[in-house]
């Protein structure tokens, strides 16, 4: 049996555009996602957040179930666009009232709301009126958003995430052109990536002056990273992992921690990465009360010599590759998921112990971990044993961290329920719970079983 420490955080995640639907209830406007989605060849099959898990309506019944499987805290994020139908201006009293309900739903059935003030959906609005993240007015834009939120629901919300993966919407939102907005540039993802470290900062800012000391919640950000194994032994190689992982997750996570982006960053990228004025380190500068952390892959990576053509897979998840040198490969050994990714558990434990190291011990919560699956209902059950696996071995790698030092205090698994996959529709698969998206049902899968008796013995 392996124990997990008294008090651990045990979770589910989700995001509002994949799971909410109502996209035109209650005064909510238009995000960047209701207009991408919208858009014909964007996303698998014209699928779109219209209505997906119709959680707007039914939030009630399924945290029912989140109560019946013992969870201790939900993940989700607000909708912008639901709150300040324009982004800016008066709140949307209905909006408020949506979320203020559903955190009241789940503090009465003993779960612990985490929230996400931002996954993803930016009021349409501010993408057609100031050019959305590219423009530096959004990080006091931002800021007046979250204070509402604190203002509102910090009574009751004691755990706040300003950003879900930052990294993704400076890359495949900007750089790829993958994800809403849909643009695609070799130097938006700098720009949108600082705008989006000023808004954290000045967010965290406004909860730590103004609502923090009497509220008593906490306040982070969560980055995205998959671990880089170097694919030799050799010096270059090892170089190249490191330069890999400071080109992903200390892209965000050091102007947090060490006040600046990483040096590596600043020789390779020159003038196209923007610097941070005094007053933004002042406010981005240890601006985190816990390390998020979304973990989902590994890749060996090798160095790619100046003159040599880099290859670039837009779901590798390189970034922008020729910035890096770094060539990504995967063992044709590894076991994948539905989305392509290989399952190496071992790598979970090395990136937490990489940024245990690199960012001197701070608490880390895995705000999301998980697997796509090909699942299917069988006489009323949806016998997804590969999941149960994919989370017993993470899991294991997570426990062998905590007895070896790292201060891993929570784990969310994503996701609640099967949800709206982004530009991939609704042909993946992540929940614990399936769901049939042509009538709404619910059925929970062995893994939701097998997580809940996780969950009740705090060990595997």
């Amino acid at each position: 049996m392996k124990k997990f420490p008294d008090g651990f955080t045990w979770g589910t995640a989700t995001a509002s555009y994949q799971i909410e639907g109502g996209w035109l209830e209650g005064g909510k406007g238009l995000s960047i996602w209701d207009g991408f989605a919208h858009t014909p060849g964007k996303v698998v099959n014209g699928d779109t957040g219209d209505i997906t898990c119709d959680f707007y309506h039914k939030y009630q019944e399924d945290i029912a179930r989140m109560a019946q499987m013992g969870l201790k805290a939900f993940r989700f994020s607000i909708s912008w666009s639901r709150i300040q139908p324009a982004g800016r201006g008066k709140p949307n009293p209905a909006g408020i009232q949506f979320y203020s309900d559903l955190i009241d739903c789940l503090l009465e059935h003993d779960i612990t709301p985490w929230v996400t003030l931002y996954h993803w959906d930016l009021p349409l609005a501010l993408q057609l009126e100031l050019d959305g993240w590219l423009n530096p007015a959004m990080a006091d834009i931002f800021r007046d958003y979250a204070a509402i939120c604190f203002e509102h629901f910090g009574d009751r919300v004691k755990h706040w995430i300003t950003f879900n993966e930052p990294w993704v919407v400076s890359i495949l939102g900007h750089g790829q052109g993958v994800l809403a907005p849909g643009r695609v540039s070799t130097t938006e993802p700098y720009l949108v990536a600082h705008q989006l470290l000023r808004a954290h900062g000045k967010a965290v800012d406004v909860y730590r002056r103004k609502f923090q000391t009497h509220q008593k919640g906490i306040i982070g950000i969560t980055n995205n990273c998959d671990w880089r194994e170097p694919l030799t032994d050799s010096e270059k190689d090892r170089q190249a992992a490191q330069r890999s992982l400071e080109f992903f997750l200390g892209w965000y996570a050091d102007p947090i921690y060490k006040g600046d982006y990483p040096q590596v960053m600043r020789e390779r990228i020159g003038d196209r990465l923007p610097n941070f004025s005094a007053e933004d380190v002042a406010l981005i500068k240890d601006s985190c009360d816990f390390f998020g952390l979304n973990h989902y892959t590994t890749m060996y990576a090798s160095h790619v010599e100046e003159n040599e053509e880099v290859r670039i897979d837009p779901y590798s998840n390189g970034g922008i590759s020729e910035d890096q040198h770094v060539n990504l490969t995967v063992d044709k050994t590894w076991d994948k998921t539905q989305m392509g990714w290989s399952i190496v558990p071992w790598g979970c434990r090395k990136l937490l112990h990489w940024i245990n190291e690199r960012y001197d011990n701070p608490e880390i919560v895995i705000t999301e971990n998980g697997c796509a699956l090909d699942d299917k209902v069988a006489n009323g059950i949806v016998p997804d044993e590969k999941r149960i696996d994919f989370l017993q071995e993470y899991l294991g790698e997570c426990h062998r961290a905590i007895q070896e030092g790292v201060n891993l205090k929570g784990y969310f698994l994503w996701s609640f329920m099967d949800n709206f996959e982004w530009a991939l529709g609704f042909t993946r698969r992540f929940g614990i719970f399936y769901v049939d998206f042509s009538t709404g049902e619910r059925i929970a899968k062995k893994s939701a079983k097998w997580y809940s008796e996780v969950i009740r013995n705090n060990c595997l």
